[in-house]
């Protein structure tokens, strides 16, 4: 932003929209195996922004190319304990044929922005840019300090990213007891007089599992009992179709009791299939945080038609709730049976925080301010975020990325999908909230 642009009143909601464009125009995709092409290019534009308007962003590479941006601006009082907000810069891959319009062009269409990352989480990003070089070029600076952190490698469990920097910069986070990112904050419509924002106070743990079964290899036009890829089949098809038992955690019955007030009836946790039927578009989120699950994602075995392979392996990803952790291992190990080798490729903890305190009184505050029929409401991730990494050093994670959406957008089908897309007035009324919220934190 030029001082011709300053001079103009130019704020963030009129800039967000061409940020998150941006953003979504730099190909990030994380595949996994470091073949992604933009992380560095992302926290170089992520960089050369916030240094327009004065800070200091450092970039922090793992390996080549697995590149975050940090920084820290100061707030009125340097005593007070920081606040982080930490969004991540990469992506999962991307189809272009499968989509409408292409997942790295960032058009605009329909009163969206599309792309992917246009959720998950470029719109973030973009709204926390904003605001912030809209309150620096005005000379308003916070009131406590803030660590902002665009991070790389979300996508594949973030260990070249968030995990990387608490390893080996702990310091980039001296003072830091809270922090606000992904995957909350947006609106789900109960009717005209009363909107719900869900806010993540909790995620589930995850193995990621590496299913292996050793058989005998043999000739494919023989009798053979010893079948690695038989014996494979069945034991995932058993995991695959088990229904793990609900278990309402502390945040679940937390949400559970305020969404029940808000619809004015009591709901009955031993009847979670008439819960879901009320939530539209969001019984997808809340359902897979109603127990633990495990799903089979990927099959290996063989190398020709007429070859019995004297191995077989499958990926399962497998998600717990905070505190079920040895109940899912112990019922994922029945079911699959003594033949199947098991052994995590990536594992990470639950975590879970309460819904009280300073800064849930300011995010509730401030969506009221923009959106009067708004009440904040607790409610755990089935996935996971970078909030597991920044919990090793104590800091309190909420999701809180808000977006005011239109009830017909099937926003939970966003995350990962085709066709992704933003609403350019949910990316100005986020810019206004999160505004509003660093002022009252």
């Amino acid at each position: 932003m030029s001082e011709t642009d300053t001079a103009r009143g130019v704020t963030g909601e009129d800039e967000v929209v061409d940020l998150c464009r941006e953003l979504i125009q730099i190909d990030t995709s994380n595949y996994g195996d470091h073949s992604g092409p933009g992380e560095r290019a992302a926290a170089e534009y992520v960089a050369a922004k916030l240094a327009e308007v004065g800070l200091e962003p450092r970039i922090f590479e793992s390996r080549p190319g697995r590149a975050s941006t940090v920084a820290r601006i100061e707030g009125e009082d340097p005593s007070r304990p920081a606040l982080l907000i930490h969004g991540h810069t990469d992506v999962v891959p991307a189809n272009a044929a499968d989509w409408t319009h292409h997942p790295f062009s960032g058009e605009i269409a329909d009163g969206c922005v599309w792309g992917r990352g246009a959720v998950d989480m470029k719109d973030m990003d973009a709204m926390t840019l904003a605001v912030v070089r809209d309150r620096l070029r005005s000379g308003r600076r916070p009131p406590r300090d803030i660590v902002l952190a665009f991070l790389a490698d979300e996508e594949a469990g973030g260990t070249f990213g968030a995990r990387f920097l608490v390893d080996e910069h702990p310091d980039l986070f001296e003072g830091v007891t809270e922090a606000i990112s992904e995957v909350g904050g947006f609106s789900f419509t109960v009717n005209e007089q009363r909107r719900l924002y869900l806010i993540q106070t909790a995620e589930k743990g995850m193995h990621w599992m590496k299913l292996t079964v050793a058989g005998t290899a043999g000739h494919g036009s023989m009798i053979h009992r010893d079948n690695a890829i038989t014996e494979l089949s069945e034991a995932v098809a058993r995991l695959g179709r088990h229904r793990f038992p609900v278990r309402v955690t502390k945040t679940t019955r937390a949400f559970l009791d305020e969404l029940g007030d808000a619809l004015g009836i009591a709901l009955d946790p031993e009847d979670m299939e008439g819960t879901l039927a009320r939530l539209g578009g969001i019984a997808k989120l809340i359902g897979a945080t109603l127990s633990n699950t495990a799903n089979p994602t990927q099959l290996n075995a063989g190398y020709k038609v007429n070859v019995i392979p004297g191995e077989a392996t499958a990926h399962v990803d497998g998600r717990f709730l905070p505190g079920y952790e040895e109940e899912f291992l112990a019922d994922v190990d029945r079911i699959l049976g003594p033949h199947v080798r098991r052994e995590d490729v990536h594992a990470d903890k639950a975590v879970e925080t309460g819904f009280d305190g300073a800064l849930v009184a300011a995010m509730q505050s401030a969506l009221v301010a923009e959106d009067p029929a708004a009440r904040a409401i607790p409610y755990m991730l089935s996935g996971g975020t970078d909030a597991k990494s920044f919990d090793d050093l104590g800091i309190r994670g909420f999701g809180f990325a808000p977006l005011r959406l239109p009830p017909e957008l099937d926003f939970a089908g966003m995350f990962h999908g085709v066709d992704e897309r933003v609403p350019v007035d949910g990316l100005k009324f986020g810019v206004r909230v999160l505004d509003r919220f660093l002022d009252a934190s």
